[in-house]
């Protein structure tokens, strides 16, 4: 196990920078945006190594992500709010949000299915188009986000132990169960 934890120092590090997102994530703390960034600039090269490289490609979206979230939470909210409130997905956008998918999703699976020597091209762009829409969700404070990030979380453990990066599926395990209480933390919060 120590020998394992020296050679994979990097998927070590990012699982516990990944713990650190979820605690703030779970608080609705805005300091979960800089977290955000070193996160996903540790995993680029965990994914590399590991030939996921649509995951690989939304940690850099990722980083982007951060720096948005971090503006849209604090400059977002209306001057007499103290912070961006959380609220649900418009009705209006989920269509939005499908149809993103579902673009991401093909185009994404067809580029790694012709142009790569990924093992797992369409859970590779399932979790990864996913993932984008998530994102988007978390950006804008909306509460539904926690159920795509189920969904993203479940599929990528089992893609993890598949790909043999275990300390990322056992985050991602724990993620997912996170992710439901975070729903849950955040309801409360929003009727608060």
């Amino acid at each position: 196990m120590t020998m394992y934890i020296l050679d994979n120092w990097l998927e070590v590090l990012g699982t516990v920078t990944g713990i650190i997102y979820l605690y703030q994530e779970l608080k609705a703390s805005i300091y979960m945006w800089v977290t955000g960034i070193i996160m996903p600039a540790i995993s680029i090269f965990v994914y590399y190594e590991a030939g996921l490289y649509a995951d690989l490609g939304i940690n850099i979206y990722y980083c982007i992500a951060a720096i948005y979230g971090f503006l849209v939470w604090q400059f977002g909210k209306k001057k007499e709010e103290k912070s961006l409130p959380i609220t649900r997905t418009p009705r209006r956008k989920y269509g939005q949000l499908t149809l993103c998918f579902v673009l991401c999703f093909v185009l994404i699976g067809i580029a790694l299915t012709r142009y790569t020597d990924s093992t797992v091209p369409w859970w590779d762009s399932f979790t990864t188009s996913l993932s984008v829409v998530g994102m988007w969700m978390l950006a804008r404070k909306w509460i539904e986000q926690w159920w795509v990030w189920v969904a993203v979380d479940a599929v990528s453990t089992f893609l993890y132990i598949y790909k043999g990066i275990y300390f990322y599926a056992a985050l991602y395990g724990i993620y997912t169960i996170i992710a439901i209480y975070g729903y849950f933390k955040w309801k409360r919060l929003m009727t608060a």
